[in-house]
């Protein structure tokens, strides 16, 4: 479960010593004192763009799901971490401790649903990630995710969380599927999701993409390699 990979890293609020080790040997270092922050500039562009109620998806400590409320927005954070929900919670937000492929409030109904830090990896397959989300949102929604910089494409495996060696705690977390999809690999992937992308922007070194839900319906979701 990455709810288990990751709660070394949430717990470890106070350093950025952790990284993320994909199965192919690219390493992300996790940005764990951003997360526990304020919502950072960069995310203005995504707060922006969400004018109706919006599910944060994997919201950890819940910095996106307040961004979202100051700015006048119904927003309601999900993630599959205790600790995560306990966070958000203390900091203001409305939280669910939920698996976000379990059954959520106002199904079909949401405006927005959104992906950053990485969160089209959750469950390793973006192609059904996305296909869940379009379950979410509206006829006219749109879902915000994060991408990785041109180049990289679309990868798919498992993941460890690698976090500074303590006493008593092992350095290397489980592994738990995980994925990486870029700003050219979005294109097929939303389509066969059911969805066409809007848009793709920059901020501050990271990537975006704006999703609408397509006109016509897309083929069943499938994994694509």
């Amino acid at each position: 479960m990455s709810a288990d990979g990751f709660a070394a890293a949430l717990l470890g609020g106070s350093t950025d010593g952790h990284w993320l080790l994909h199965g192919d040997g690219a390493r992300h270092r996790l940005p764990v004192r951003r997360w526990h922050g304020p919502a950072e500039p960069a995310t203005a562009a995504v707060v922006a763009r969400c004018t109706g109620p919006t599910l944060d998806l994997g919201c950890g400590p819940g910095r996106l799901t307040v961004a979202l409320a100051r700015a006048g927005v119904t927003a309601v954070g999900v993630d599959v971490s205790a600790y995560a929900v306990a966070a958000a919670r203390a900091r203001g937000a409305v939280a669910l401790h939920r698996d976000l492929f379990d059954a959520l409030p106002a199904e079909g109904r949401w405006a927005h649903a959104v992906l950053l830090d990485g969160n089209i990896g959750i469950g390793g397959d973006p192609v059904a990630l996305l296909g869940r989300c379009r379950a979410l949102v509206h006829a006219c929604g749109t879902v915000l995710v994060e991408l990785e910089p041109p180049g990289p494409g679309l990868w798919q495996g498992r993941a460890r969380v690698v976090s500074p060696r303590r006493p008593g705690r092992p350095a290397l977390g489980p592994a738990f599927r995980w994925a990486r999809l870029d700003t050219r690999a979005v294109h097929p992937v939303a389509h066969r999701a059911g969805f066409t992308v809007r848009d793709v922007f920059g901020r501050d070194g990271r990537w975006f993409g704006e999703l609408v839900v397509a006109a016509t319906p897309a083929p069943a979701a499938s994994r694509i390699r």
